[in-house]
């Protein structure tokens, strides 16, 4: 039985699309008695994984597995009506940080009947609510240090293993070489996460039945002087983030960087860009470093879960689809087939990155991985404007920590409890 493979690219799109396959437009086959819609997020799975996975879901069953690629762009708005309608979708990926939202909306199944399999414990954080598990992980990522191999040899820098040292390295680039000794935009507020992390602080605390923001403190204020001194090594304006221009595309093949922090598919962009250009990448990898060589430096953990909905049309078989594909036998496969790229969900699925490749700098740093809050409201937070970014600017641009952070406090404090 051949699989659907269908590509949304928003809501008409996505109609206009399974109209062209026969279905009514109610959005997916879910609620055929012979088949199962699946949601996957564009560039998650490689297709050979997904119709080896599909092939062998079909075979045993006897149903179709109608699998719908989805774009990033606008998921959430699609997510919350296919989640409040009836056999729209039988099992679906969320991105981590969205996995509580729609957990506490009731949009997410039950499915405490896998919580004893051997989840990753850092993943499993955002797949739990209240110790009620509703969604499984299926994989992570998260930054390292990305750097150009013939400028540090250059300037006799060396990989550091502690933040010290990497301020030393950075400081020999900028002594001994053309090169901007890093690339860091004012507003990577996930990068000045991990910071703070390793201080002992989070973005916000738990405050009886609610959140309140948690910056303005000595642990959010030692973070972000960190993230001051490596920023004072880069040209980045202060109130841009890493996106806009896209680091990995727009700056680095065009500009003589030293080092920046990206993730696994930004290090291929900036690859790609630079051979299209004619040149040739000498990119080398780091974890980013702790404040001592026995602790590597806490980054953002990334990634997606597998859930499935409270309204599926077929919800044994969808259970059973996600049983399959979050079994050791395909975790281990969707690991090999991403090369290393991506961080296991299960602790008895192995990951043997290549010496010296970004996957093995990645998965160093598995284990020290943080979470933003895991609440409903996050996403409140994250809005532009975002509070977290302009107490970023504002202390880069030398306005009294203190005072912003109390600023950003408040809002933070008003947007995550707002449902």
């Amino acid at each position: 039985m051949k699989r659907k493979l269908i590509a949304a690219v928003g809501v008409t799109a996505l109609t206009a699309a399974l109209a062209a396959c026969g279905d009514d437009g109610s959005g997916g086959d879910g609620g055929d008695a012979d088949s199962i819609t699946v949601w996957l997020m564009d560039g998650s799975a490689p297709e050979p994984w997904v119709d080896e996975l599909t092939a062998a879901f079909e075979e045993e069953h006897d149903v179709q597995v109608n699998v719908e690629i989805q774009q990033w762009d606008g998921i959430q708005d699609r997510l919350t009506t296919a989640l409040s309608e009836d056999g729209t979708v039988d099992v679906l990926e969320l991105g981590n940080t969205q996995t509580v939202g729609y957990a506490n909306t009731g949009g997410l199944a039950d499915l405490s009947d896998l919580a004893d399999e051997p989840w990753s414990e850092n993943m499993l954080a955002s797949a739990e609510v209240d110790g009620t598990l509703y969604a499984v992980p299926w994989y992570g990522a998260n930054r390292v240090v990305i750097y150009d191999q013939s400028v540090w040899a250059d300037a006799g820098a060396e990989v550091p293993t502690t933040r010290d040292e990497w301020v030393e390295a950075l400081e020999l680039i900028d002594e001994n070489t053309e090169a901007q000794p890093i690339y860091l935009p004012g507003q990577s507020y996930y990068v000045m996460g991990g910071f703070v992390a390793d201080e002992g602080g989070a973005f916000a605390v738990e405050d009886g039945e609610e959140w309140a923001g948690s910056l303005a403190t000595p642990e959010g204020e030692a973070g972000m002087e960190f993230y001051r001194t490596l920023q004072s090594f880069s040209e980045a304006p202060a109130d841009i983030d890493e996106a806009e221009p896209q680091q990995s595309v727009d700056i680095v093949p065009n500009q003589e960087i030293g080092s920046w922090i990206g993730l696994g598919w930004e290090a291929a962009g900036a690859i790609a860009a630079i051979e299209e250009a004619g040149g040739e990448a000498d990119f080398g990898y780091f974890p980013v470093p702790g404040k001592t060589a026995d602790q590597l430096g806490n980054v953002f953990l990334g990634g997606s879960n597998l859930a499935v909905s409270e309204r599926a049309g077929n919800p044994d078989l969808a259970m059973e689809f996600l049983r399959l594909a979050t079994s050791q036998e395909y975790a281990q496969k969707f690991v090999d087939a991403n090369g290393d790229g991506v961080v296991p969900n299960r602790t008895d699925v192995t990951a043997e990155p290549e010496p010296g490749s970004f996957a093995e700098a990645m998965v160093a740093s598995a284990d020290v991985g943080f979470l933003p809050p895991l609440t409903t409201g996050w996403a409140n937070v994250e809005t532009e404007p975002n509070p977290i970014k302009e107490l970023m600017t504002k202390a880069l641009n030398g306005d009294d920590y203190q005072t912003a952070a109390e600023e950003a406090d408040a809002e933070i404090t008003t947007r995550i409890n707002r449902e």
